[in-house]
């Protein structure tokens, strides 16, 4: 079983979250042999254990993210046909950080993409950042630490690297990136290019893309939306949000889909109307 579900966990996991998510599991093994027929009030119990002996609200977090993971695993291979605590989280203190209403939907986002430029290649490098963006929430320093190399047609991927902040992950391009992705590596960004260089995105003088071009990029663009504050950031934490809210993606696989290092920072982007959901596990763990 531990050999299976190591195997899991490093196919769905970064490998340091899978290192930490196998310790947590097998200590929750060893101190609950019966822990595969667990309901949802054995799961609870056992919360509410960690939760007095550990009063740090990311660490329990962290316990119970692993423990879903078990599960996540039973119910794969088939040895259970329910999970008991999908829908069990824990509620941080009520200072909700990312105003979620003030961020832009899954419809908006693509409304980015019909701007159009003076300059065809400008168009599509501009087409290729932009839907990195709103598809797949990159930050503005992974744009531009982006190179050629990371891009995998074949598979169609794309590699982002680690950060101080922000794990390293490969996420799927999506079917209508492609063309525009093979239009520019091939046609684009050779005619760019002017001088040695890996870099992924060029700028209309053939130089690697900096953070403040790339802000330029979306300050045109800050016209679709006059009311809210559009820029690089409020991108990525619409993305996460709508991952979350709008697409019901997993709370653990958003947090891999982001590249957040806890599992506390991917659940600030949960709207309040989940609140309801959450009522049991909050007499357990009072703030």
């Amino acid at each position: 079983m531990t050999n299976s579900i190591e195997t899991y966990l490093k196919q769905t996991c970064s490998e340091q979250t899978a290192l930490g998510y196998l310790f947590t599991i097998n200590h929750f093994l060893k101190t609950n042999p019966k822990a595969k027929r667990y309901k949802y009030h054995n799961i609870v119990s056992y919360m509410e254990e960690v939760s007095q002996k550990h009063p740090n609200i990311q660490y329990r977090i962290r316990i119970l993210s692993a423990i879903k993971k078990y599960y996540d695993f039973l119910v794969m291979v088939g040895y259970r046909s329910d999970h008991p605590c999908k829908r069990l989280t824990i509620k941080k203190p009520n200072r909700q950080s990312v105003q979620v209403q003030d961020l832009f939907t899954g419809e908006e986002l693509p409304l980015l993409l019909t701007r159009e430029n003076r300059y065809q290649h400008l168009d599509t490098r501009n087409s290729v950042l932009l839907s990195l963006l709103i598809y797949q929430g990159l930050t503005s320093e992974e744009l531009t630490r982006l190179e050629v190399k990371d891009v995998d047609m074949d598979n169609g991927t794309i590699y982002i690297k680690a950060s101080t902040n922000l794990n390293r992950r490969t996420l799927e391009l999506k079917n209508k990136q492609m063309l525009i992705f093979s239009k520019y590596l091939h046609e684009v960004r050779p005619e760019l290019v002017k001088c040695k260089t890996d870099k992924l995105l060029l700028g209309k003088l053939g130089k690697p893309l900096q953070v403040d071009s790339i802000h330029a990029i979306i300050e045109p663009l800050k016209a679709l939306f006059p009311d809210r504050n559009l820029n690089p950031r409020t991108i990525r934490m619409s993305v996460i949000c709508n991952w979350l809210n709008e697409n019901k993606i997993p709370l653990e696989r958003v947090q891999e889909l982001a590249g957040h290092k806890w599992p506390s920072t991917t659940e600030k982007y949960i709207k309040a109307d989940t609140e309801n959901e959450r009522e049991l596990i909050n007499r357990y763990f009072p703030i």
